[in-house]
């Protein structure tokens, strides 16, 4: 095949052969991404469509306000009904005298009704609980999991469970020896053990497994498995194949290879106890999960819980095992090179078939988003651009030799609108990152609100956009979990830290250069709008503060604080391009002291005060 025709037939199928780098600058992709990428979308075969349905039914099956027929909608999602800020917080980070060493979903409940009836809250924006292997170890990254269908049972609150109560004294005394180092853990600053917990809380649970429902839960439990279908049939069934041969279906003997072949079947017989035990822990954690909610409007909140939905799943996991026919082989998504990230990134996640997903009138998705959106307020999009093009890596090669793949956005973004609408949860797509214009207008007709992260709010001159100049249809942030918390900016230590992991891809020297320079446009940003005081350096309380004054000033609808930010953390959650150098999605809530924040510290912590002091007159001012 001539250059030519590759590059013909990779347009063809859908394959950008050029791309800009953000810079203004347009790259040729390599003729041999695009061979991997074109040899990629061939070798995958279209599903069956007998099976491609049975794939399909569960939760929200398709109804008439879904794309079933490849035609787009013109769904608008709910937009919120008033101006309103609300902490951003990573639930396992956030840890209570209560909970077994990393956050639950009791402390979301009383976080929500915390924040909601003390600082007047209007939502809760939190990452992603997406379910992890079913046994120990468990993948530390919200954003790499098993299924992004169902909840990791690790967010249980165990002694919430209503069978716990009727527990025999021996029994309940097991569990709660199971909780008591975990719970003592919590009240220190090491890191967040998973395995420990996971290992903990599912030994409670198998004691409590065996307490008889009564008919009340009896039924509710029937009436779950009924409203989930197949899908909760398939992780169930999955995570009890996983106990025996591992978490990655590529590795298990090659019968199992295939969820509708027959030796499957025999094995989900002889595995009936396992399977029931998996579907009744995803049944405790939607019920958990809906109480959260609840208790967020209970208290007050306009919006509530905002779920996160990551952008992929595990290569190896319960999604890629039950829909192989969707996901590609040979190559992985990730994004090009960018400022933050001046490497690129793999996130090793499989990409969907854009062919194969038009091709079943994007019902996946819908299913897929519809669970997402179950029981919450909200729900943000990792990457919503997405699902306009994802930025595909050939296996072997590096993330900076990837190239963007389309799809038929109009169908795709019409099936978020559409299930949104249908969950009534306001909708919110991370655009950061090149993004085309065109995309944003088109979330923005459909009320899908944006992000817009302060350090990326620029003018044409490079200085920060004035606060007039923002947008209004977006969820408004200072940072992401994916970058060092205000307090690191200050103080130059994000380039210390980045310097010390080996991630920069230039001098320390003209880092640190940038990163000052940055710092005084922002200093003088903040200045001019009277937040700080000219000519005076701000410490660290004060810094953080006049950020979210700055955001509070702008139009933007939602404005989402951070957590750890708003305590004086100094440590990001997640550094890109690492993965044993630095402890990513382990690091509990900790003050700018490297002491540990509980969830009842939270109402007398000064820096949480003085952060949400500036964020409400802002807000309130500006309505």
């Amino acid at each position: 095949m001539t250059r030519e025709e590759l590059r013909r037939r990779a347009v063809a199928m859908g394959v950008m052969v050029t791309y800009g780098d953000g810079y203004g600058r347009e790259v040729e992709v390599p003729d041999e991404t695009l061979a991997a990428i074109v040899e990629a979308l061939a070798g995958t075969p279209p599903p069956d469509p007998e099976k491609a349905a049975s794939q399909v039914t569960g939760l929200n099956p398709p109804t008439s306000r879904t794309v079933t027929q490849g035609t787009p909608l013109n769904s608008a999602a709910p937009f919120p009904e008033r101006r309103s800020w609300g902490f951003a917080v990573q639930l396992y980070s956030l840890r209570s005298r209560g909970s077994w060493g990393h956050g639950d979903l009791r402390d979301l409940a009383d976080f929500a009704a915390w924040s909601a009836r003390g600082p007047g809250a209007g939502f809760v924006l939190i990452n992603p609980l997406h379910a992890a292997e079913p046994l120990p170890p468990v993948s530390p990254s919200p954003y790499l999991p098993m299924s992004r269908r169902f909840i990791s049972p690790l967010y249980l609150r165990i002694e919430d469970i209503p069978e716990y109560s009727a527990l025999r004294s021996a029994q309940r005394a097991a569990v709660d020896a199971l909780g008591e180092p975990l719970r003592a853990a919590s009240g220190t600053a090491a890191l967040i053990d998973r395995d420990a917990v996971w290992t903990a809380k599912r030994a409670a649970l198998e004691i409590i497994h065996r307490v008889p429902l009564v008919p009340r839960r009896l039924a509710a439990l029937d009436e779950f498995r009924k409203r989930r279908g197949r899908a909760l049939y398939d992780w169930a069934t999955w995570c009890a194949i996983a106990e025996m041969y591992g978490p990655d279906w590529r590795a298990w003997p090659a019968a199992l290879a295939d969820p509708r072949s027959a030796a499957v079947s025999v094995l989900r017989g002889d595995l009936a106890d396992r399977i029931a035990f998996h579907v009744w822990l995803q049944w405790l954690a939607a019920d958990q999960a809906a109480e959260a909610q609840r208790a967020a409007r209970l208290a007050g909140m306009d919006i509530g819980v905002v779920h996160d939905l990551a952008v992929g799943s595990h290569p190896g996991g319960a999604d890629a095992w039950a829909d192989q026919d969707i996901f590609v082989r040979g190559v992985s998504v990730g994004a090009p090179p960018d400022e933050f990230n001046p490497r690129g990134q793999d996130w090793t996640l499989p990409p969907s078939h854009p062919g194969h997903l038009a091709g079943q009138g994007y019902r996946p998705l819908a299913a897929l988003i519809a669970a997402a959106a179950d029981g919450a307020g909200g729900l943000r999009i990792d990457h919503v651009m997405g699902l306009a093009r994802l930025w595909w890596i050939p296996a072997g090669m590096s993330p900076d030799r990837g190239a963007y793949v389309r799809y038929d956005h109009e169908m795709a973004l019409g099936t978020l609108a559409a299930e949104a609408d249908r969950a009534q949860a306001v909708a919110i797509g991370e655009d950061l990152g090149t993004v085309e214009p065109s995309l944003r207008d088109y979330l923005a007709a459909r009320r899908v609100l944006g992000m817009s992260v302060l350090w990326f709010e620029r003018g044409t001159d490079g200085a920060p956009l004035p606060p007039a100049e923002w947008r209004n249809a977006c969820l408004a942030t200072v940072s992401t979990h994916d970058m060092p918390p205000a307090a690191a900016f200050l103080t130059g230590e994000q380039v210390t830290e980045r310097a010390r992991l080996g991630v920069l891809t230039r001098p320390e020297a003209a880092e640190r250069a940038d990163a000052e320079k940055a710092l005084s446009a922002l200093l003088a940003a903040l200045a001019r709008e009277g937040l700080i005081t000219e000519g005076e350096r701000p410490d660290a309380e004060q810094f953080t503060a006049a950020l979210y004054g700055y955001l509070a000033r702008t139009p933007a609808v939602l404005i989402g604080v951070s957590l750890a930010e708003a305590v004086g953390e100094r440590r990001a959650q997640n550094v890109p391009g690492t993965t044993h150098e630095y402890p990513n999605w382990r690091l509990p809530l900790c003050g700018p002291d490297g002491a540990p924040v509980l969830l009842e510290d939270l109402p007398a912590n000064s820096f949480v005060r003085t952060v949400v002091a500036a964020v409400t007159t802002e807000t309130a001012r500006t309505r």
